[in-house]
């Protein structure tokens, strides 16, 4: 087709002629698109173009009506400026390949296993995720798995984040490293399950009745431990390493969801902590962190969810809320910070620095791998759990979360100061492109909201549409090119269907706008974004 025939014309009717003029041509092959008043413009890109049906006229200015109707994007580079942490790109136990291959910069050794990690033996005990088993890691050297993780996170380009266990029981082996098991058969009877690979090795919960084993020794497959040997730990990191202002490990994570070690790590901790337990264990691992590296980041919270955030382990366990009626009704997490506060002011010193949370969707089926159109359009509406203080979350909850803004809110009041992070996420559905477009909204919402650090859970294969979306914001065009680093204002009218972040690149200086279409799902459009400078782009189990 010659090209002044399907040359869009000046004017905002052009693109609605061209539709008209390549109807059922065969040797089409593109778009010239200009802009009205034919002048040059910066180089823009388009991820995807589609022709839809309308209702045609024989006017040659076009068809006189269409089925999409326009939408005004707001964006003022002027207004609501801040900075986009580089640290909302991150991941669990990401190799050093998809690291790389995403440019992303933070890489969490995070998970339930690590609350029993001993740095001395190299073993994990695998808690509830795997019959409450002592492990080697196969080396015998101390901390080889670790060091391992950091030298592949370093080698990705990324910060490690590192667990430091406050439980206060650390695994054992056997002669020869065997593995050694908390719920013994041959000691402890029979039980509803065991190891497929390892028959003495049971679930602690016994045949009579469903009875919860209570009465195991912790002994079998643990020993008492205390600061002091956690001590240890840091100091070999920081001998391995250096410390975080040379290079060393930047980030210590306070331990791993501890409001349900009585469900997670019930052989070894059968109590839920009290909210005491927690904030003198923070205070004195975070303090004896501090007192070998001054400068790294310490990471408390990590909580599971909305529950953990209220209420402490005792007080899940004992649905009565007596730990929280002895403290005069506090909410568990506000009164946590606040506590930690009172001790550093009276120290002298800062014990902690970040504040995190763990953040799935409440509505199981949003954070799974389903798709129906109403599980997709759920999924859409449910990230404004993150930011919207007017919505309504739509599971057993029931109640208005905004849990960034909450987050910020609870800091101001008890420690302000303190970073905010969500350091195990994911939204589901990774091989589909609603799971791909609640990615992308999630990392736009981390951005313009002002969290410090986000680490999801679990890295899709990179066919996924969902790995395409996250890669989007930190190597769309496989030369590392990044979506912009400080963040400005950008409104759409309407959220469950349209999504559109705005941000500066400050490296040069262009505006870069990410709009993702939610239309109608499960089909939905590809989201696509604009940039006047840059070309476009061409684990374990959710829960821990």
């Amino acid at each position: 087709m010659p090209s002044e025939r399907w040359r869009p014309a000046r004017g905002s009717s052009s693109l609605r002629r061209c539709r008209r003029w390549v109807a059922n041509q065969t040797n089409f092959s593109g778009f010239v698109i200009r802009d009205s008043a034919g002048t040059g413009e910066p180089t823009f890109y388009l991820d995807d173009i589609s022709l839809v049906s309308t209702n045609s006229s024989s006017n040659t200015n076009g068809p006189s009506a269409g089925t999409n109707a326009p939408v005004a994007i707001g964006l003022d580079a002027l207004v609501n400026r801040h900075s986009i942490s580089p640290y909302i790109y991150g991941l669990n136990w990401a190799s050093a390949s998809q690291l790389q291959d995403l440019n992303y910069t933070l890489n969490r050794g995070g998970g339930n296993a690590e609350t029993t990690y001993n740095w001395q033996l190299n073993a994990h005990n695998r808690a509830s995720d795997w019959y409450f088993e002592s492990l080697s890691d196969g080396s015998s050297t101390p901390g080889a798995s670790a060091d391992s993780f950091i030298t592949d996170t370093k080698n990705g380009g990324a910060e490690p984040m590192i667990t430091i266990p406050m439980i206060g029981w650390m695994p054992k082996l056997g002669p020869n490293r065997a593995d050694q098991y908390s719920f013994s058969i041959s000691k402890y009877g029979p039980q509803t399950g065991s190891d497929p690979y390892r028959s003495d090795a049971g679930n602690g919960v016994s045949v009579t009745n469903n009875t919860t084993i209570t009465w195991n020794d912790p002994n079998d497959a643990y020993f008492p431990t205390n600061v002091v040997f956690q001590q240890g730990w840091v100091q070999h990191l920081t001998n391995q390493w250096d410390v975080s202002t040379n290079g060393g490990v930047r980030f210590y994570i306070m331990d791993n969801e501890e409001t349900i070690w009585e469900y997670t790590h019930r052989d070894a901790h059968p109590i839920g902590p009290t909210m005491e337990e927690i904030r003198d264990d923070v205070i004195a691992y975070g303090g004896m962190v501090k007192s070998y590296d001054p400068n790294a980041a310490v990471v408390v919270g990590e909580e599971w969810g909305w529950n953990g955030f209220f209420n402490s382990g005792y007080d899940i366990q004992n649905p009565g809320n007596t730990d929280r009626a002895a403290h005069g009704g506090a909410d568990y997490t506000p009164w946590l910070l606040n506590q930690i506060h009172q001790h550093d002011l009276s120290a002298g010193h800062q014990t902690i620095d970040i504040f995190t949370i763990h953040f799935y969707p409440p509505e199981g089926s949003v954070g799974y791998g389903t798709t129906d159109p109403a599980t997709d359009l759920l999924r859409n509406r449910a990230t404004r759990a993150l930011w919207d203080s007017n919505y309504v979350d739509e599971s057993w909850i029931n109640a208005k979360l905004y849990m960034i803004p909450r987050m910020k809110s609870w800091i101001a009041t008890n420690y302000p100061g303190l970073k905010t992070g969500i350091t195990e996420y994911t939204w589901g559905a990774d091989n589909y492109m609603g799971g791909a477009l609640g990615q992308a909204d999630v990392l736009g919402i981390f951005g313009r909201k002002g969290l410090y650090l986000s680490a999801r859970w679990g890295t899709p294969d990179p066919s996924t549409p969902t790995y395409k979306a996250m890669k989007i914001y930190r190597n769309y065009d496989g030369n590392k090119s990044v979506f912009g680093d400080i963040s400005v204002q950008t409104t759409v009218p309407q959220p469950d269907y349209l999504a559109a972040f705005g941000a500066v690149r400050t490296s040069d200086g262009a505006l870069m706008l990410m709009v993702l279409n939610k239309g109608t799902l499960p089909t939905p459009r590809p989201s696509w974004r604009a940039s006047p400078t840059s070309p476009p782009a061409g684990t374990p189990s959710a829960g821990n």
